[in-house]
């Protein structure tokens, strides 16, 4: 049964009532959820109001500009933010800033201790553990906050596909704005929450956003992580399934997510390529998961040289005890029926070619 806390907790009332409007109202069975966003939203927009205006006011100091993880969804971000958030000279966004990305600097300090009882023991999607230091990506507060985005297709189940290629695949002008805005104003806030540290921040869909990263922070470092193709397929596949359960405030039917799957992964990785062909070698380093797995404080090692990041050596110990606490973790395992490898050989065999994977190294 989905939690009665819906992410859209964390909205305001215009964003929060426009989504409905443009989206259609829930099922019946998800007013509960509708209900209590909107009195939540409303019981908070005082509150959330004083905060932006008192954001806009204030002298900023200047922010460092970004560390971003990029990675067709399911080849390893999670785990690689995961393990460099470790290091004691990196910030990232906490799951309350993520619950409530209006009320960072705020409320969101005073309720902590009822927040945190409402996070899930994992992501739904696999085994990962959700804790109230968990760094997470930037795509739900900028839902929230009403930046265009593939998760109001799972929120809104009628208009899966139309939000998900409009963020994807790229919309209109506009939307880029707003997100260029909203991605602006969340990342100094949570900078500010973070100490002004550097912020580690890791969202798949940004895996096609580099240039528009780079406009808005010039110096900032990518990480690209990769995969096993056919291990990546699978696996992202479950991950739209199994989210939608937990998030889809409309019913749903059967949804494009496989032709979706084939279509975005080499959309992303060919957009990629572009945007970073002229990055310095300090500025974008590329890691395949599979020897993060079997080597990773070498392969972290690396990254950090490459990337001229702050002091590995100081984070190694930190680094060292979040990686032994994972000795127990078990993987999600999945199977591929035949015509799906085929699909799979058909639209993404230039990437297996290239990083040398095959159907028997799943």
């Amino acid at each position: 049964m989905a939690s009665l806390f819906h992410p859209l907790c964390g909205s305001n009332p215009p964003t929060l009532l426009r989504l409905l409007l443009e989206n259609g109202f829930p099922a019946a069975n998800r007013c509960p959820q509708v209900a209590l966003a909107l009195a939540v939203s409303l019981a908070r927009w005082p509150f959330s109001t004083v905060e932006q205006v008192a954001f806009a006011l204030a002298q900023k100091q200047p922010m460092p500009d970004p560390v971003f993880i990029v990675g067709y969804w399911r080849s390893g971000t999670t785990h690689l933010h995961n393990v460099m958030a470790q290091g004691p000279a990196f910030g990232y966004i906490t799951p309350l800033a993520t619950g409530m990305p209006w009320d960072i600097l705020g409320i969101v300090r005073s309720l902590e201790p009822l927040l945190e009882q409402a996070l899930p023991q994992d992501r739904y999607v696999d085994n990962v553990a959700v804790t109230p230091t968990s760094p997470q990506e930037d795509s739900i507060p900028l839902a929230t906050m009403g930046a265009e985005s593939y998760y109001h297709g799972m929120y809104f189940p009628r208009q899966f596909e139309a939000h998900f290629r409009r963020e994807v695949f790229g919309g209109a002008p506009a939307d880029v704005e707003r997100w260029k805005r909203l991605h602006r104003l969340l990342l100094r806030k949570v900078s500010v929450h973070q100490g002004h540290r550097p912020l580690l921040i890791k969202n798949p869909v940004y895996t096609g956003y580099i240039r528009h990263l780079r406009e808005l922070w010039p110096g900032a470092k990518f990480i690209h992580i990769y995969r096993n193709p056919y291990r990546v397929f699978p696996s992202a596949r479950h991950y739209f399934t199994r989210l939608l359960p937990e998030l889809a405030l409309q019913d749903y039917g059967e949804l494009p997510i496989e032709s979706l799957v084939l279509e975005s992964y080499p959309f992303l990785l060919e957009a990629l390529k572009t945007d970073m062909a002229d990055l310095p070698p300090e500025q974008f380093a590329e890691v395949r998961f599979e020897d993060l797995q079997s080597e990773p404080l070498p392969v972290l090692k690396r990254l950090f040289e490459q990337l001229e990041l702050p002091d590995f050596e100081a984070a190694r110990p930190y680094f060292e005890t979040y990686l032994a606490g994972l000795d127990d973790y078990q993987q999600n395992q999945y199977s591929l029926e035949p015509e799906k490898v085929s699909a799979i050989e058909n639209a993404w065999n230039s990437y297996i070619q290239q990083w040398g994977y095959s159907l028997e190294t799943v």
